[in-house]
């Protein structure tokens, strides 16, 4: 772990070749262990009102792809398909769209 040091900013930097010290571990689980409003965030500049306006939940999220068989009925396929290119992309969103709500429950 590299430490550079920016006026009063401190940033850590973790080399995968280069574990965590015992130290550095004490302090993630004290960090860890304090109650929120006890950490001190007031170097944070506050966010302006519109921030998260425009915010997509899991834009950059890309889960691992498996090749897969499955029979659809022919009307299915066909609905799908009329909805222009990407049907098996939009059979993949309904299912998770189902998944999650299940999930949720």
């Amino acid at each position: 772990m590299k430490k550079r040091a920016k006026s009063k900013t401190v940033v850590y930097e973790l080399k995968p070749d280069q574990p965590l010290t015992g130290r550095q571990k004490r302090e993630i689980q004290a960090l860890a262990a304090m109650p929120e409003d006890k950490i001190d965030t007031s170097d944070i500049p506050e966010l302006p009102p519109g921030a998260w306006k425009n915010a997509v939940r899991g834009k950059w999220y890309r889960p691992v792809k498996q090749a897969v068989s499955i029979r659809l009925d022919a009307d299915v396929l066909a609905w799908l398909r009329a909805k222009g290119n990407g049907y098996q992309t939009k059979v993949n969103g309904l299912l998770r769209e189902k998944m999650l709500e299940e999930i949720s429950k």
